[in-house]
């Protein structure tokens, strides 16, 4: 008995159309285990990196999260060539500010700010700014928080939040 060409076949493999000679023996168990491994690194990756940035912010913010900020902002405690501290705080997701005209710590005013809702808000930073945003020369106070704006103007020898008609002519900071 005569065996001919056509009747001797080396056993099929999966080989791929895009690249011909290559060998695709995936299966789907291979398949999710990959995409399971994958998803473990992101998760981890993302989770070390979250982990990294509350480490940061504490080195720079401490807790509660607390920044400082002087300067000139047109107050009669000045005259004495002190300039106003401003302190923001993050105090259990309250944002306060505190003021003290010409470092005068028996002068010390205080704003609320907004509350701060969700997880983990009690670790986000406040960070203060002076910058004129109604253009009348004195320094207003402008706080950034999870990159929102509070703008309170300084006004009267105090700090005040703007009226909606204010709020129309103020320019970014």
């Amino acid at each position: 008995m005569a065996v001919t060409s056509r009747e001797i076949r080396a056993p099929q493999s999966h080989q791929s159309a895009v690249l011909p000679g290559v060998q695709w023996n995936f299966s789907v168990v291979h398949l999710a285990t990959l995409l399971v491994a994958m998803l473990a690194i992101y998760v981890l990756v993302g989770w070390v990196v979250n982990w990294g940035q509350v480490r940061l912010d504490d080195l720079r913010y401490g807790r509660p999260r607390t920044m400082h900020l002087s300067g000139f902002v047109g107050r009669a405690e000045e005259a004495y060539g002190q300039p106003t501290h401003f302190i923001a705080m993050n105090l259990n997701r309250q944002v306060v500010v505190l003021e003290l005209p010409g470092s005068d710590p028996t002068q010390v005013r205080s704003w609320p700010g907004p509350y701060l809702f969700g997880a983990h808000e009690d670790l986000t930073p406040v960070i203060i700014d002076l910058a004129d945003v109604d253009g009348d020369g004195l320094p207003d106070v402008v706080l950034n928080v999870r990159n929102e704006q509070i703008v309170y103007l300084n006004r009267d020898g105090g700090l005040r939040l703007p009226t909606p008609e204010e709020r129309l002519l103020l320019r970014a900071p």
